[in-house]
């Protein structure tokens, strides 16, 4: 496969999870809308570190391994390395695994911001494909 075709397949993967933390989040479910949107951010991270780097990360540490190194490159890059790491730690440590998701309000605008993640990995992927 083209490395052009994974980062594809890799966002469309991170934009098909958030659709789903979305949905969970509309039922309430607070929680699992939370490990949704942590998935969907993994997923276009690893689609980015593919594009830039040329290899697909394959564990989280190598996840978050090519996130950090991205984010030396650019502001840009670096205030994703931020929001990965936020979003690693509320959604998927504090409010999935430890089941810590107050203030609700944050956890949910966070939810959201994976979203936004997404859309500015794709931008910052763009024309960057080995």
């Amino acid at each position: 496969m083209v490395v052009t075709d994974r980062v594809r397949a890799l966002f469309a993967d991170a934009r098909t999870l958030q659709a789903d933390a979305l949905e969970m989040l509309a039922q309430g479910r607070v929680r699992n809308a939370a490990e949704k949107a942590w998935g969907a951010t993994k997923r276009a991270t690893d689609a980015l570190v593919l594009a830039r780097r040329g290899q697909e990360p394959s564990t989280t540490n190598h996840t978050s391994r090519g996130i950090r190194a991205l984010g030396q490159e650019s502001p840009d890059l670096a205030a994703l390395r931020d929001i990965f790491g936020r979003v690693a730690r509320y959604l998927h440590s504090d409010c999935f695994y430890d089941g810590d998701c107050e203030p609700e309000e944050f956890t949910i605008e966070l939810i959201h911001a994976s979203g936004e993640y997404i859309n500015a990995a794709e931008r910052l992927a763009d024309g960057h494909n080995p």
